[in-house]
């Protein structure tokens, strides 16, 4: 769940210093993504035979998934170095040729939001994954000349929520790209119990089964939610979570038992009741809901597919028949603005 407002930069490097203490270090560690694990181990234990580099990596999802994870586990395993990075980072040719000048031979050098990157740095960006070198254009106008200079082998990997905004050259210099999918709700319940485990929280079975049924098939959520419930836990139930314990938390905080939360729910009550369940676009429900429209498509809609509720087609989304009987909405008759002739 996005949480809404201004954080502090101070809350925010606590909550990414509680999400980095609870990521497994290693591939066996890793629960679900298994086709994916298993592409992955093959690639790093070939490239370890035979002391090369492995090739490319593009992971795509939605977020939350493991996906950052994922890329300084295959570092961990290789025994190489990882260097970390996003799109929006790398603003100019320079930024990227500070990074690569410096890049050590298999390193792993990780790019998340790769689709976000800026078409001269991409550019740049497609010498040094497909011929390890990096182009430097040295002075300007009829005496510019251009100078090549070689960088060590090393393994890139990108991170990406929205694979078609990458483009089809960029994408092409991957040797595997790889889908992340939700996670099912008993991989999640294995999540949780780790993490309570490396929290010191005591919690049992139907406690973890409850918070993973409503994490949205989404480890960061579930570990989150965790976080949450042991609060709740603490202050109400003497430091024990079980199913009650767990469900009246989540209750509190408003999350569904489909963990749906605020957002999910404006968004599905606006296609629902405003427009009758559709087909409406994707602007007009950010507009009706006061919501960046990327956030809706990257981090809401995702779920709200794989649950049933709503469908894309190309007029706009459309919600479903298990959307109207969960959410109890009646459905009504759009207006037809033509006359019927008898």
């Amino acid at each position: 769940m996005r949480e809404r407002g201004i954080v502090s930069a101070a809350a925010q490097e606590e909550e990414l210093q509680f999400e980095a203490s609870l990521r497994p270090r290693t591939l066996a560690e890793f629960t679900g993504q298994t086709k994916l694990k298993e592409n992955l181990a093959i690639a790093i234990e070939a490239a370890r035979r035979r002391g090369e580099a492995m090739d490319h990596v593009l992971l795509y999802g939605p977020p939350g998934l493991g996906k950052t994870t994922l890329a300084s586990i295959v570092s961990a395993e290789l025994g190489v170095g990882f260097e970390q990075t996003s799109g929006p980072i790398l603003q100019k040719k320079l930024d990227l040729t500070g990074i690569l000048s410096h890049i050590r031979a298999r390193q792993v050098f990780f790019i998340d939001e790769i689709h976000r990157l800026m078409p001269d740095v991409e550019e740049m960006l497609y010498a040094a994954l497909e011929d390890f070198r990096i182009d430097i254009l040295v002075g300007s106008g009829p005496g510019a000349r251009t100078h090549s200079l070689p960088i060590p082998r090393f393994t890139a990997i990108g991170a990406t929520t929205r694979l078609g905004l990458v483009s089809a050259p960029l994408r092409g210099r991957f040797g595997l790209v790889l889908r992340l999918r939700h996670y099912e709700p008993e991989e999640l319940t294995a999540i949780v119990r780790r993490s309570a485990s490396l929290l010191q929280v005591n919690i049992d079975k139907s406690g973890a089964e409850e918070i993973a049924r409503r994490s949205r098939g989404t480890p960061r959520i579930a570990n989150r939610l965790l976080r949450r419930v042991r609060d709740y836990a603490e202050v109400r139930a003497d430091g024990i979570v079980n199913e009650e314990v767990a469900r009246t938390a989540l209750d509190l905080l408003e999350v569904d038992r489909f963990g749906l939360d605020e957002i999910d729910q404006k968004i599905m009550l606006t296609i629902l009741d405003k427009y009758r369940g559709g087909p409406v676009g994707l602007n007009t429900i950010a507009a009706s809901i006061d919501e960046e429209p990327d956030t809706i498509e990257e981090v809401y809609e995702p779920y709200l597919l794989q649950l049933g509720f709503i469908d894309r087609t190309p007029r706009g989304r459309v919600a479903t028949d298990r959307a109207f009987e969960y959410f109890g909405v009646k459905r009504r008759m759009r207006d037809n603005p033509q006359k019927t002739l008898f």
